[in-house]
């Protein structure tokens, strides 16, 4: 698996996995349940990791939905 985003936005979050779905994209958030160490103020960023096989089209996902800035560098 490879990261696709890392943010404390818990919108932007669950837009992605939202996006991903529709498409067919499994994906797995990681770092989800961090928020019991920082108490759920939102300091510890969560990722998206997704199969390096679907990182092309989830890529082009994100761009098409104008969020292309919240992809990490290969």
């Amino acid at each position: 698996m490879i990261e696709l985003i890392r943010t404390n936005d818990a919108v932007i979050i669950s837009f992605v996995e939202s996006l991903l779905r529709d498409a067919g994209i499994g994906c797995f958030i990681a770092d989800q349940n961090m928020s019991v160490l920082d108490g759920s103020l939102g300091i510890l960023p969560r990722r998206v990791m997704i199969d390096e096989d679907d990182a092309d089209e989830a890529r082009q996902l994100l761009t098409d939905a104008g969020i292309e800035h919240e992809i990490r560098q290969k």
